[in-house]
C-alpha cells in the first residue's frame, strides 16, 4: 500500500496516479509492493530528521528509512518539497518531474541501488530515468 501524507500545506493534485506508477516501478524490479509512506514536508521538517536520526546538519530533498523485508518493499520516504522546488530550478526541469524523480528515488533504494560514488550515482541516474519513462508512457 502507498500513502501520502503532508506535513506542510502542499499536497499532491495525482494521488492515484502516482500510486499506479510506483507500484509499476515496483513489479518492474520483480519486487513486491509493502507498506511505503511518502511523508511531504518542508526543509526545517526535514532538517530535524536528519539531524535527530542521521546526525547530518544540512538540509537534503529526501531522506528515506528502508523497511524492506526480503523482497516486500516497505518505508517511510520523506521529502522536502522545498528543496525539490530549488532543485527543479537549479536543474532546469519542471516542479513535477523533480518531485517524481525524488519520489521513485527512495523506492529504488528499497530495490537495492545505491547512490554512494560515481558509478553508483550514475547507474541510480539511469534508473530514475527509466521509471520516469513508465509514468509518461502510461499517461
Amino acid at each position: 500500500m502507498i500513502n501520502f501524507n503532508y506535513e506542510s500545506e502542499f499536497t499532491l493534485d495525482n494521488e492515484e496516479a502516482l500510486s499506479v506508477w510506483i507500484a509499476e516501478v515496483i513489479e518492474s524490479e520483480k519486487k513486491n509492493e509493502g507498506e511505503i509512506n511518502y511523508i511531504f514536508c518542508d526543509d526545517e521538517y526535514l532538517h530535524k530528521i536528519n539531524l535527530e536520526y542521521l546526525s547530518h546538519d544540512n538540509l537534503t530533498d529526501v531522506i528515506s528509512f528502508d523497511y524492506t523485508m526480503g523482497n516486500e518493499i516497505s518505508g517511510d520516504i520523506f521529502i522536502s518539497v522545498e528543496r525539490v522546488q530549488d532543485n527543479a530550478s537549479d536543474f532546469k526541469v519542471s516542479f513535477e518531474t523533480e518531485l517524481m524523480r525524488v519520489m521513485v528515488h527512495g523506492v529504488l533504494h528499497y530495490c537495492g541501488y545505491k547512490d554512494k560514488g560515481e558509478e553508483n550515482q550514475l547507474v541510480m541516474r539511469s534508473k530514475e530515468d527509466e521509471k520516469l519513462a513508465l509514468f509518461h508512457v502510461e499517461q
